[in-house]
């Protein structure tokens, strides 16, 4: 049976005994209902794994046992940096799980003229701190020691004008080179993903003013959360850690 890995919000000081976070306690007790003595693995994103035994389970707490402290870095050699245009509903969501398994490092969401996402400041808060609960789930479920970070949102422009020594990239249908053709080497990416209408002409000539080399993926013409992953992983197998 698979261990359960459990994230843990504060920074692990040393072994023995400690209290999990609420959610993590939630989840513990009434998701999964694991009792006294059964294992768990524990990871503060500082890319160590605590192994753990359940010392106590009660109403609303559960102890831990921390029993050992064991760097496991699994973490891709390409630094990819995903600026991600929101999309609509589960699709946001989707695209950032999907990136982190991948190994995506950093994810910073978007606004364009095209994004069909209108919500305010307060909203915006919100769907931040889901999505970086999204990130830490993906964290549990896939191995990485180290929680990739969400940005807030920034617009379009601003993102691509940050000072950055990254080879930047944007999906374009009618682009010279295609990822396995790239004619420049990197281990550090920023990968520009736009709207699902696409961006417009003018964003496509802002960030060519910006460096950002345009390249394909293929023939078809993918949906915004099926361009990023097959992008991510077209990268990760060129530049990174997938065979």
């Amino acid at each position: 049976m698979r261990i359960p890995r459990v994230y843990h919000p504060n920074k692990i000081e040393q072994l023995g005994q400690l209290p999990l976070s609420d959610d993590a306690a939630g989840h513990i007790a009434r998701v999964l209902r694991m009792k006294v003595g059964q294992h768990i693995i524990l990871f503060d994103g500082s890319g160590f794994e605590y192994p753990s035994v359940i010392a106590n389970v009660a109403k609303k707490q559960v102890d831990v046992d921390i029993q050992e402290k064991v760097h496991k870095d699994i973490e891709s050699p390409l630094d990819l940096h995903l600026g991600q245009v929101i999309s609509r509903g589960e699709k946001m969501e989707f695209t950032i799980q999907k990136s982190v398994e991948l190994g995506v490092n950093t994810i910073t969401p978007l606004l364009s003229e095209r994004c069909g996402v209108k919500l305010d400041e307060k909203r915006f808060e919100k769907k931040l701190q889901q999505w970086q609960k999204v990130a830490i789930s993906a964290c549990e479920q896939c191995g990485r020691n180290t929680v990739p970070t969400i940005r807030p949102i920034m617009s379009l422009e601003d993102w691509c004008r940050e000072e950055s020594e990254a080879l930047k990239l944007n999906l374009h249908p009618r682009a010279k080179y295609s990822i396995n053709t790239l004619p420049n080497a990197s281990n550090k990416i920023r990968l520009l993903i736009g709207p699902e209408g696409g961006l417009t002409s003018d964003e496509i000539d802002m960030s060519r003013s910006q460096n950002f080399e345009e390249t394909l993926l293929g023939p078809r013409v993918l949906r915004t959360e099926t361009a990023a992953l097959t992008a991510i992983t077209a990268l990760q197998v060129r530049f990174g850690d997938l065979g």
